[in-house]
């Protein structure tokens, strides 16, 4: 188990019997105020897709709309407890986990699901994130 320092969320990378996972934690859990943020994609503010053909890019963009909607919830990425990343091709991993890393420390990485979907809503979009975040109560 690991709580950092005082937080209200604590993270399990691996459960007792069960393999660790690589990036993520296998449970997280906390008290407070929930927070549900609607997949985010590789939209600026005019609606424009960034970065077409470059996931790295798109990640890059869609954790800043995930960082813009969490703080319209007072929280921040300190506060998310499950990432679920669609991706149409999971090569693009990667570049979410870096973009992830970017923002999101090693020692408080929240649960994680990663789907390989056949096509988003829009071709030229290549990943789309949700978050689930809780809040101090």
């Amino acid at each position: 188990m690991s709580e950092h320092g005082g937080s209200h969320l604590t993270r399990v990378s691996a459960p007792e019997g069960v393999s660790p996972g690589t990036g993520y934690s296998h449970v997280v859990w906390g008290t407070g105020r929930f927070v549900a943020v609607s997949g985010q994609c590789a939209f600026d503010e005019k609606g424009e897709v960034v970065g077409e053909g470059d996931p790295a890019a798109q990640a890059r963009q869609v954790f800043e709309n995930l960082r813009r909607c969490l703080a319209a919830a007072g929280a921040g990425f300190d506060d998310v407890v499950k990432l679920t990343y669609f991706v149409t091709d999971v090569a693009h991993l990667p570049a979410v986990r870096e973009a992830r890393d970017a923002v999101i420390p090693a020692d408080r990485l929240p649960a994680s699901s990663a789907v390989q979907v056949a096509a988003l809503f829009r071709p030229e979009l290549l990943l789309e994130i949700e978050a689930f975040a809780v809040l101090p109560g």
